[in-house]
């Protein structure tokens, strides 16, 4: 019955609770949201949780939620909540990133450190033991502070691409520049 419903007729029908017009909504359109989510992702379990996050929105502000076109109302916040969902992956990264420069920082001003200079050479090695293409992604990116766009456009990759490698690439430094971590 609710498969023959307009858009329209469903979104009523869910206004006033109906639990089987949510579920023809979800059914017709959970896999146009899906593709939208994973197109921008790349991951099918944040596109899936970021599906579930629509749905879940829409059935909890059914009542006050004004809808005039069902497919665009969805599409518009499937677009936002991938929106937040890369805004907040930027801001782990960058906070992930503040976190090791600022070990490095607090391991600097001890007295138990080594010269600048021997930190220097410890990151240039570490930048070695890098694939090259990894390696070369944050030498841009950090050392001559071009941004992910440019740096995909250069290399011919996705801007996800280009933040995978950064992402690695601090992943090892943190991890080969414990040593310069003091813990006073």
């Amino acid at each position: 019955m609710y498969k023959r419903f307009t858009d329209e007729q469903l979104v009523e029908s869910l206004q006033s609770g109906d639990q089987k017009a949510f579920e023809e909504i979800y059914h017709r359109y959970w896999y146009r949201l899906f593709g939208i989510a994973y197109q921008e992702t790349g991951t099918k379990e944040e596109a899936e949780e970021l599906v579930h996050d629509v749905f879940e929105n829409l059935w909890y502000k059914r009542e006050e939620s004004l809808i005039k076109h069902l497919r665009a109302y969805l599409v518009v916040s499937m677009k936002h909540r991938v929106t937040n969902y890369i805004k907040s992956c930027i801001t782990q990264r960058k906070y992930q990133e503040y976190l090791i420069f600022h070990e490095i920082q607090q391991s600097y001003g001890t007295d138990e450190i080594v010269q600048f200079s021997d930190l220097s050479r410890a990151v240039d090695d570490v930048m070695k033991k890098l694939p090259e293409k990894t390696s070369e992604i944050f030498r841009l990116s950090r050392f001559e502070n071009q941004s992910v766009k440019d740096i995909a456009q250069k290399l011919s990759l996705s801007e996800k691409g280009v933040e995978y490698h950064i992402t690695q690439s601090l992943k090892v430094l943190k991890d080969h520049l414990k040593v310069y971590h003091s813990d006073n």
